[in-house]
């Protein structure tokens, strides 16, 4: 196997797997978010800007992976 097609495979792998985690990680907190909210309505604020903050950190992930499988495909092509 050529290592242009390799690479091709492990960034496209990769990119799905992050992708894949990320979903799962932002449902999690999205959950435990509204599950708390019905708890103690009068956190809403304070929940919703913690979610946001960990949403957008679980969000850096793929985005720093989908770069690195961009990377890999046009630096060994």
């Amino acid at each position: 196997m050529e290592l242009a097609a390799a690479a091709m495979i492990g960034a496209g792998i990769a990119a799905g797997a992050a992708a894949l985690g990320a979903s799962l990680g932002n449902g999690n907190v999205i959950s435990r978010t509204l599950e708390g909210m019905a708890r103690q309505p009068e956190a809403k604020n304070d929940l919703r800007a913690t979610m946001f903050i960990g949403v957008g950190l679980i969000e850096a992930l793929p985005l720093l992976t989908w770069v690195i499988a961009i990377l890999m495909v046009f630096l060994k092509s």
